[in-house]
């Protein structure tokens, strides 16, 4: 037995790679995840229209962070700018109320400042008391910043989390079939030998590329019309934006992370190596996407690997079109970096398969020999 035990640690200890996932991948995700997982919202992107909007403005206390204070601007543009996801609160304030609009489809943002305006407005029993007690023919004057704000949810008026969690998993599930299912693709023809018949076959690395991507492709945007279709049904999750536009996305993201699972698949010697790195890249998406946890509320150090990844991109479109409604116009970065993610990994992809697929003497001896057998 003790010679099984040794003979297990040496062939461990060869294998680099198993090696680094058990040791160094457990301490990465610990660090990782624990500056991710976090649902406290620290700062609240506001914008403040109206004729009181600079004093307004000046009054906000944290978490609020006044990007804008615009005295002539309407609550119909107020509200674009809620559609667009540039603010997630738009306070319209004038000499007499105060009114506050909520983005719901970013549902811990909108918790959150429903939750600060709530403290903000504790006065408000005082200020009732104040003028109950005030004698006849005597006035109160109390200033507009003072005055508790009248909130309004849009997009999610009962900040249900299925509502905005049911977008965003229509992604995951296109990440695990994307990544995970492509990803061992290129590995079992290197494992059943027809890799190097396609060696010699005459087609060039984007061929075999496209050939491997096209299959998972069509069943991939089944599933997700069926999601999408599950997920209105059932849980009541609204449509305002778009279907065309959600479907390029979806579609643009899909070929994103397919591109990434053949990747995978091209630098794997196995199915085991295969699923790992898989694996590698998916539970950092789900976690760091702004799927579960917030962006706003991840450490600086640890929020720029959520501008990498692209389900980061797909629920920032998914919520946008489904919950807001937003135009094209308004989603063109997340579409561009889209695109830009596209370009680098089938780049990387047809770049290996040139590597995989290049013609030499012991191949063609190997695929001769299988061809006659």
């Amino acid at each position: 037995m003790w010679a099984m035990v040794v003979k297990e640690f040496r062939q461990l200890r060869r294998d680099k790679r198993t090696l680094a996932m058990m040791i160094v991948l457990p301490v990465m995700l610990l660090v990782i995840f624990g500056y991710a997982a976090s649902f406290d919202v620290s700062k609240i992107s506001a914008l403040v229209i109206g004729p009181q909007a600079a004093s307004y403005a000046k009054q906000l206390h944290s978490p609020f962070d006044p990007v804008r204070a615009v005295p002539g601007e309407s609550v119909a543009q107020a509200k674009k700018d809620l559609q667009s996801g540039t603010v997630s609160i738009v306070f319209v304030a004038d000499e007499h109320s105060i009114r506050a609009l909520i983005d719901g489809a970013d549902l811990f943002t909108a918790r959150a400042a429903e939750a600060a305006i709530g403290r903000a407005a504790s006065p408000r029993a005082l200020l009732a008391q104040l003028l109950a007690a005030m004698p006849p023919g005597h006035v109160l004057l109390v200033p507009t910043a003072s005055l508790p704000p009248k909130v309004q949810v849009l997009y999610n008026p009962g900040l249900k989390t299925d509502v905005v969690m049911v977008p965003g998993l229509a992604g995951v599930i296109l990440v695990f079939i994307g990544t995970l299912i492509a990803s061992l693709g290129v590995v079992r023809e290197r494992q059943a030998g027809t890799l190097e018949q396609l060696a010699v076959m005459p087609l060039s690395p984007w061929d075999v590329l496209i050939g491997k991507i096209a299959p998972y492709f069509i069943v991939a945007a089944l599933d997700l019309f069926i999601v999408l279709i599950c997920g209105m049904l059932l849980f009541g999750v609204p449509m305002h934006g778009s279907v065309p536009l959600l479907m390029a996305g979806a579609l643009l993201f899909l070929f994103v992370t397919l591109s990434i699972g053949v990747l995978i698949s091209s630098v794997s010697q196995n199915q085991g190596q295969a699923i790992q790195l898989a694996m590698m890249t998916i539970l950092p998406q789900i976690l760091l996407s702004g799927l579960i946890f917030p962006l706003g509320s991840m450490a600086a150090g640890v929020r720029w690997i959520a501008y990498i990844l692209p389900l980061t991109y797909f629920v920032e479109i998914s919520r946008a079109v489904m919950l807001r409604g937003a135009p094209f116009a308004d989603l063109l970065a997340p579409f561009g970096f889209l695109a830009a993610l596209g370009a680098v990994s089938v780049t990387l992809a047809t770049l290996r398969f040139r590597r995989l697929l290049s013609p030499s003497p012991l191949r063609a001896r190997r695929a001769g020999a299988r061809s006659l057998s």
